[in-house]
């Protein structure tokens, strides 16, 4: 799986501009042949920046994608950004989900039981 993740600050002005572009691009990302998932996030604390996600199934998907009139529409975005989008992408060999993080918890449990055993 490869993650792309797209972070931009929004000029003030060109908010709305740029979430409706942004909006359509996500409809867009979708349906493209290796997307397993793509979504926006706004940040709470700053309504100017946004982070798109997109999870690809491998990098030939990514590179067909970044090839694409989709993301050439992504790019021509910039004139309504602060600065350049900052583009992460991330291959990932392989996740965990909530078993992890019980195991983590149970090991922090049990490293704090004293050494001669359990309170009373």
């Amino acid at each position: 799986m490869i993650q792309c993740i797209i972070n931009m600050t929004v000029l003030p002005a060109k908010r709305i501009e740029l979430l409706q572009t942004l909006e359509a691009i996500v409809d867009r990302v979708r349906i493209e042949t290796g997307c397993m998932n793509a979504n926006l996030y706004q940040n709470l604390e700053n309504d100017r920046e946004f982070m798109l996600v997109e999870k690809w199934r491998d990098r030939q998907n990514l590179e067909n994608y970044i090839r694409s009139d989709s993301f050439s529409v992504l790019l021509g975005t910039d004139g309504l950004l602060d600065n350049p989008a900052d583009i992460e992408i991330y291959p990932v060999s392989r996740t965990s989900g909530m078993e992890a993080v019980l195991e983590m918890r149970r090991r922090a449990a049990d490293s704090e039981i004293p050494e001669n055993g359990p309170p009373c």
